[in-house]
């Protein structure tokens, strides 16, 4: 059986300062503190945190939708990847990211869902909160 969840946080910046963000090796770097490397196209690449998360790039909506096909190194090899679809809409105070991630192998769900909140979520605040 696999899981999934959403997350969601308002941060102080554009729906397409954040959009361009998540898809380019340079901005997702910055925004997450650790080095990516991103080709932000449809059937496009990306890995970030030194190759522990990978995938590739399903669609894309600009500048409110992303989906793409995501694992990381601790998936089972012989489960598909899981499904990540990045939400972006204007809200008070910036830009409400809505983050649903689905198909997550059984028995991770909430180390990956604590994982949004540290190794995503909080540096995101920090970057995107600099002027």
């Amino acid at each position: 059986m696999q899981d999934g969840f959403e997350l969601s946080i308002i941060l102080p910046a554009s729906v397409e300062r954040i959009y361009s963000a998540w898809l380019t090796s340079e901005g997702h770097t910055l925004m997450t503190g650790s080095t990516a490397r991103v080709d932000g196209q449809i059937g496009g690449e990306f890995s970030a945190w030194d190759g522990y998360i990978f995938g590739r790039t399903l669609e894309l909506q600009p500048p409110h939708r992303i989906l793409q096909a995501w694992r990381t190194s601790e998936f089972p090899e012989d489960v598909v990847d899981s499904r990540l679809e990045i939400l972006l809409q204007p809200a008070e105070g910036g830009t409400q990211l809505t983050l649903i991630h689905t198909g997550i192998p059984e028995g991770q769900q909430e180390s990956y869902r604590q994982g949004w909140q540290d190794f995503y979520f909080t540096p995101m605040r920090v970057y995107f909160s600099k002027p």
